[in-house]
């Protein structure tokens, strides 16, 4: 079933992104306010890294932050993407692989053609598979 399944049928199209100088606790707020787990890093219009709510949330209770730190010093710039015409067990190959520690990845950059067209998170492959 997941080979059947691309990517570009359950990805989220729409990308709230950060830029490398924005600052780590507006960064957190906008994943807050928009209710997602992950901010593509953009600079122009490359892609540079990412960051995650479990990252920054984490790090700015135990105040590991210095006041004025800005996303570039904390982004992970190994950024796991995929391509839109991937299918969903390539993708999900990829977030357990990739993943560190034993963890997993939980959403992954789509991109097209060095273009980023969406982002696909496990909770969108759950979906998928269920109906």
């Amino acid at each position: 079933m997941l080979k059947k399944i691309k990517v570009k049928d359950v990805m989220s199209k729409k990308v709230v992104s950060v830029s490398p100088s924005e600052f780590v606790v507006f960064a957190f707020e906008k994943l807050m306010k928009h209710k997602i787990s992950s901010l593509p890093v953009i600079n122009g219009e490359e892609l540079v890294g990412i960051v995650t709510a479990t990252d920054l949330g984490h790090n700015l209770i135990l105040d590991k932050y210095e006041i004025g730190t800005i996303v570039e010093k904390v982004m992970v710039h190994d950024v796991v993407c995929v391509s839109p015409e991937d299918d969903l067990m390539t993708t999900v190959r990829k977030m357990n692989d990739f993943g560190s520690e034993g963890d997993i990845i939980n959403q992954l950059v789509v991109m097209d053609n060095d273009k980023i067209v969406g982002i696909i998170s496990d909770g969108d492959i759950i979906r998928a598979i269920k109906t």
